[in-house]
């Protein structure tokens, strides 16, 4: 069985996919986000995930502060997404377009939009210091002061020189 962490990796993806980066995760909450679910039942009859999956994947959006539970209007237990878990739907729009563009033959099946004016949101990579669009060939990967320290403290070699 793979483990779920990347203990050698000093890196930001690597520790949010130690959260998000089982199958099915995205999807719930893709679904938490933007398809209303809020119920065990609602994720499970949607996605038609495993019982036992979708409940050890809530419990480690709970956990992990992605998800908050409380009790709905009508008894149950609902699950709803914190400003953390929220803060992943950019990321959810991002692998959607990827999708669109490199999976979707028949063209995109979902269009995110809006909510104000109802125009499409579409992604993009903005240089904050002079405001250019950024496109992948042009971006760089530069190890920062926090790297060093993140390796050093985890009895890392340090980085060699690009």
């Amino acid at each position: 069985m793979l483990g779920r962490t990347y203990d050698r990796e000093v890196c930001s993806a690597a520790r949010a996919l130690e959260v998000v980066g089982e199958r099915w995760s995205l999807l719930i909450l893709r679904n938490a986000a933007f398809a209303g679910c809020t119920r065990f039942t609602d994720f499970q009859q949607r996605l038609g995930v495993a019982p036992n999956i979708l409940s050890v994947r809530l419990a480690l959006f709970v956990e992990e502060g992605l998800m908050e539970t409380m009790l709905g209007e009508s008894g149950h237990l609902e699950y709803h997404l914190t400003r953390k878990g929220q803060d992943l739907t950019p990321a959810i729009v991002a692998l959607t377009a990827w999708g669109d563009r490199w999976a979707a033959p028949d063209g995109p099946p979902i269009a995110y939009g809006h909510a104000g004016c109802e125009g499409i949101v579409r992604m993009q990579l903005v240089c904050e210091r002079c405001g250019e669009q950024v496109e992948a060939p042009q971006l760089t990967a530069r190890p920062t002061a926090a790297m060093a320290a993140a390796r050093q403290r985890r009895r890392l070699p340090p980085l060699p020189p690009r």
